[in-house]
């Protein structure tokens, strides 16, 4: 394992890392369940489903069988003029899961490039139907990825500050709550009077790199009603909050105003393969289709609707739909509201919230930096307790897999309670 440690030290470059206050990265040998063991087989409890992606739990039975089965008949098949039965019958399944105005699939790699298709598509619908619109509109504090439109609708420039004088243009309203909804929408009716809006991006409910930051939808929906008034394309960014982890298959599903537009990854494959999805209306759809060529869509990854990653996504939808998924999603909603009436009471944690399986509070401590010194001992003390989370700041939050038991979603709880008595 020091050879392992060793060539990473050489040659590897992580995400989200300053090498030369972080140094130190820790060897995952296998996972199974809720469970990743390092090299010296201790055991942590992945209380956030690795980044909102393995929410079966790891390395599940009926995922692997998928990929296994499908890998001994065809691997990687170009999708531009091909076709094959894994991504039909995945786009069956999505749209039968999906908002019901939803009706077509468009297949890419990861949840940025989903995100970074519904901008361009947003865009290039106005210009097919001869009306140039070039400004995109999006909350503050939102997080869509970071290709480069995905990072221009991104509201945190703890990710993005390097490159924001090369972003596409973008207006920003405040999340609307109980006191500004009204200012909010206000400022928006003076936005659109002033910009060429193309479309509006979203996360809905629950902002998740702003700290799950949550939202009621009842102050949403006079925001999509005034953009359908003014033909501006609604994208609903679902690549956190889709596939169960908010209470309904998708988080649009409890907002009256469907969006035009939905992006989709991480859960999508269960955290088997990379892939995404964005979907749109037949309305959409029909905006690109004509006998002119220029007017199609033309964005393409070379990994496209993979079919590999397309029968693991489809087993992943299988998963979610089933008797047993959906009681363990509920028993685990209904086990952190009894958590909560108890964490609710304690002093050091403030802004206790949840949403389907997402809970969330921040703790009473000065806390400037979203990844300094503070964050780390944070970190460091949930590690030590064996339970793997990842702290924004003072935010403590976590998205456990489905399969969590309540033994273990017990051991998450008690490792927080520790977290706020050493405080």
């Amino acid at each position: 394992m020091e050879s392992i440690l060793k060539k990473d030290q050489n040659y590897i470059w992580h995400p989200l890392t300053q090498h030369k206050t972080q140094p130190e990265v820790l060897p995952i040998t296998r996972a199974k369940g809720v469970w990743l063991y390092d090299d010296k087989e201790n055991a942590y409890i992945d209380a956030i489903s690795s980044w909102y992606t393995s929410i079966y739990g790891h390395c599940h039975p009926k995922i692997i069988h998928a990929a296994q089965e499908q890998m001994q008949n065809c691997d990687q098949v170009i999708f531009s003029g091909f076709t094959h039965a894994p991504a039909a019958n995945l786009a069956e399944a999505l749209i039968g899961i999906l908002p019901e105005n939803q009706q077509k699939v468009f297949f890419s790699d990861n949840g940025s490039t989903a995100t970074e298709i519904g901008i361009k598509i947003a865009l290039q619908y106005h210009h097919n139907k001869g009306q140039e619109r070039h400004v995109i509109l999006a909350f503050e504090e939102g997080f869509h990825g970071d290709t480069f439109g995905a990072m221009s609708v991104s509201g945190l420039s703890v990710y993005n500050g390097p490159f924001e004088n090369h972003f596409i243009k973008v207006v920003r309203i405040a999340v609307p709550n109980e006191n500004n909804h009204k200012q909010v929408l206000s400022n928006l009716e003076k936005l659109i009077d002033i910009h060429d809006i193309a479309g509006f991006i979203y996360e809905p409910l629950v902002q998740g790199a702003a700290g799950m930051k949550m939202y009621e939808a009842k102050y949403l929906i006079p925001i999509l009603e005034l953009c359908k008034a003014h033909e501006i394309i609604t994208i609903a960014d679902e690549v956190m909050t889709g596939f169960g982890k908010t209470g309904t298959a998708f988080a649009s599903q409890q907002i009256s105003i469907l969006p035009d537009v939905i992006c989709l990854s991480k859960a999508l494959t269960a955290g088997f393969m990379p892939m995404a999805i964005t979907s749109c209306t037949q309305r959409i759809f029909d905006a690109f289709y004509s006998d002119d060529t220029s007017k199609g869509l033309f964005h393409c990854h070379t990994y496209t609707a993979n079919p590999i990653a397309c029968a693991v996504a489809k087993a992943s939808v299988d998963l979610l739909v089933s008797k047993s998924m959906q009681q363990h999603r509920k028993r685990i909603e209904q086990s952190h509201k009894e958590f909560i009436a108890a964490l609710c009471k304690h002093p050091k944690a403030q802004n206790v919230r949840s949403k389907g399986i997402i809970l969330a509070f921040e703790l009473q401590i000065d806390c400037k930096e979203r990844y300094g010194n503070t964050r780390k001992k944070i970190y460091n003390a949930f590690m030590a307790q064996g339970i793997y989370l990842r702290p924004l700041g003072n935010t403590i939050y976590i998205v456990p897999p489905f399969i969590t038991t309540n033994k273990e979603l017990q051991k998450i709880y008690t490792s927080i309670e520790n977290i706020l008595e050493l405080v």
